[in-house]
């Protein structure tokens, strides 16, 4: 190293110092406490930013020789709290602890959703992506000491990250420099005393995990295939991440390849070896930020239709699918099941899904493929899947054989956990491969035992299902019957509407002027600009009455259900997989939705009954509203009325009448 470089790194490392004093001194002081657990500290980058611009930019653009300085720099702050006995008699110098980056400026060139090209290599960048496979924790030697037989000086040589941790041998000695000493004779050994190797292990060796994360599907182009790469974890990062979590890395990106043989051809690929990783472990998997300017504009929407709140929900109704002519009941469930209930979790662990699955039995033609494609596009963290196209495997979790060791790699499932996942033409899974779906759709998880390898993977998502039913439709045989599925997964569906193309000379004449026209509808007379929802908003609304909302059920909504709950329970003996106590936290679900939709924190009389109606589509044998067309339905012109006149009818039905409010 020549002079002006080390003097170079000297004003950097004093820098660093002064940096780490300044912002950190109480997580400097958490390190080196006595029995403390904490190994690194995380530095914000903007903060770096502000204090030396000079500074960051040098970790920026060539972070592999600087990070290593700022880790120096950590250790040296630790020494100098020592030392002056700010930390304490009994504090000890963590020497192994290492300063981890995060939070890089919102810029293309740092923050990516797309994985980095070769031309990144060297630099620190964060990459944003789901988790697909995880690797098992090893023990990696992070360098190895050696003492020089002619001159019994000692040198370190570290592992090459690049060449999957290969250590060297190395050719001259390194202690002394090459004038000093040429000998090519070595001792590995630290030492000759037991103890003196055992702490030699435990300061060279670290723990280490390499993950692989893949772009994100939603945001790529129609017919992209997705790409990934490999992450290196090490230190307390690993078993931070597990496959189908969405994970934010900031780390160096790496060129790696294979020791150089004989006959082999090298085979290079890029890496990221990680500084740091951010589980989005919220709703939404943290895509999407709704701003202040938003939630304000969604407030003052509500309070324009406080007179009328049902027009209001119609209009974002109206919104949903707008390319599909009327199924108002359709839009209306698929919009209830993107915003789904409210999750409970009782004091022994034991957790009641908020998530409700919608699944669409309908003929051909009945624009089931479009809600699936459309309501994938609204979610942020969506995959779409087709039945014939998926195996057990697929859809759960498949376990990959990567050089000697099996890992496990996430299925369509677990990718879309705190998202939605869409099934189309469901029944075309076989049917060796349903049952795999049976606990990820009740208990939210998947359990693994394959190849030795066993364990839980989460898979919190709302499903939403479309499939053709088994010949003619038949209303007086049961749903098994007619869709050829297993009772167990019937009950694991909050909805199941069916869609029958009867013929209707007056509906068939307004889908053909529609179509003739565009797609646009201008039935609808929306009072302003304002009520004119564009996907982006509804996306927006979606997301924001998801994570801000908790309705609460009120004595006058649980009447209501229960009452039409019991009412099913005996008028409805050809349904029975339907009407178990499923049904009941179905309905409790479907109207926590509709409480969010309407942007309300209580779960009112109208929630219960729009929850009763929509079931009520479902089971065409026992209906206490008569035969139920959920496919020749339209946005009512008077949205209120509309209401009225159903919240009458199914109130009488259950014998609520007291409930009816005055109009």
């Amino acid at each position: 190293m020549s002079d002006t470089q080390a003097d170079v790194d000297a004003s950097m490392l004093g820098a660093m110092q002064l940096f780490l004093e300044t912002f950190y001194g109480k997580d400097i002081a958490r390190l080196h406490a006595e029995g403390g657990e904490t190994t690194s500290v995380h530095i914000d980058m903007h903060l770096l930013i502000d204090y030396n611009y000079e500074l960051a930019m040098h970790v920026l653009e060539r972070p592999s020789r600087y990070l290593p300085v700022f880790n120096e720099a950590l250790v040296a702050a630790q020494r100098k709290s020592v030392q002056t006995g700010l930390a304490g008699a009994l504090a000890v110098v963590n020497e192994s602890a290492q300063v981890r980056m995060r939070q890089l400026p919102n810029h293309p060139a740092l923050m990516r959703t797309k994985m980095p090209g070769s031309e990144d290599a060297g630099r620190l960048l964060s990459v944003s992506g789901t988790v697909i496979r995880t690797g098992v924790v090893k023990m990696m030697e992070t360098h190895k000491t050696y003492a020089c037989r002619s001159c019994r000086g000692t040198f370190t040589v570290r592992a090459e990250i690049e060449q999957y941790n290969y250590i060297p041998k190395p050719t001259r000695c390194l202690a002394g420099g090459e004038e000093f000493c040429k000998s090519t004779e070595f001792l590995a050994a630290p030492g000759s005393d037991q103890q003196q190797q055992q702490q030699h292990q435990q300061e060279s060796c670290t723990d280490y995990q390499e993950i692989k994360i893949q772009e994100q599907v939603g945001k790529l182009a129609l017919g992209t295939i997705p790409r990934s790469i490999v992450v290196i974890l090490e230190g307390d990062l690993v078993d931070v991440a597990k496959s189908g979590d969405s994970a934010t890395v900031t780390g160096t990106l790496l060129r790696r390849w294979r020791p150089v043989a004989a006959g082999e051809r090298p085979d290079i690929a890029l890496v990221l070896r990680a500084s740091s990783i951010d589980v989005h472990s919220g709703e939404q998997g943290g895509l999407l930020v709704v701003t202040d300017d938003v939630r304000d504009a969604f407030r003052r929407y509500w309070q324009r239709h406080a007179a009328a709140p049902m027009r209001g929900r119609d209009l974002l109704v109206a919104a949903m699918c707008p390319q599909v002519y009327g199924l108002f009941y359709i839009k209306l469930a698929v919009l209830l099941v993107l915003i789904s209930g409210v999750a409970r979790a009782d004091p022994s662990g034991l957790r009641v899904r908020g998530e409700a699955h919608l699944l669409l039995v309908g003929d051909p033609g009945t624009a089931k493929s479009q809600f699936l494609k459309y309501a994938a596009k609204l979610i942020p963290r969506s995959v779409l899947t087709t039945g014939i196209g998926s195996t057990s495997a697929g859809l759960t979790v498949t376990a990959v054989k990567d050089g000697p060791e099996w890992q496990l790699e996430a299925g369509a499932l677990v990718l879309a956990d705190r998202g939605l996942c869409c099934i189309d033409e469901f029944g075309s899974i076989r049917d060796a491969e349903k049952s795999t779906i049976l606990e990820a759709m009740e208990q939210q998880s998947i359990s693994v035992a394959k190849a030795g390898i066993v364990c839980k993977l989460n898979s919190r998502c709302s499903v939403l299902a479309a499939m053709n039913p088994k010949g003619k439709y038949d209303s007086e045989s049961p749903l098994s019957i007619n869709t050829a599925l297993s009772t167990p997964l019937l009950s694991r569906f909050d909805l199941i509407l069916i869609l029958l193309d009867s013929r209707n000379d007056v509906w068939d004449d307004r889908v053909s002027s529609f179509l003739l026209a565009g797609g646009k509808d201008d039935a609808l007379d929306r009072p302003s600009d304002e009520d004119d929802w564009s996907f982006e908003t509804l996306q927006a609304y979606i997301a924001h009455v998801k994570s801000s909302l908790d309705p609460e059920s009120t004595p006058a909504s649980e009447q209501v259900l229960t009452r039409y709950y019991q009412i099913q329970r005996q008028r409805d003996p050809t349904n029975a997989a339907r009407t178990t106590i499923r049904l009941l936290e179905s309905l409790i679900r479907l109207s926590q939705a509709h409480a969010r939709l309407m942007f309300r924190n209580k779960v009112r009389v109208e929630d219960a009954v729009m929850a009763v109606v929509l079931m009520e589509s479902t089971m065409l044998s026992a209906s206490i509203l008569g035969k139920t067309d959920a496919l020749h339905t339209t946005i009512p012109d008077d949205s209120q009325a509309f209401y009225a006149e159903l919240e009458t009818l199914v109130l009488g039905r259950l014998g609520l009448e007291h409930l009816l409010q005055p109009t």
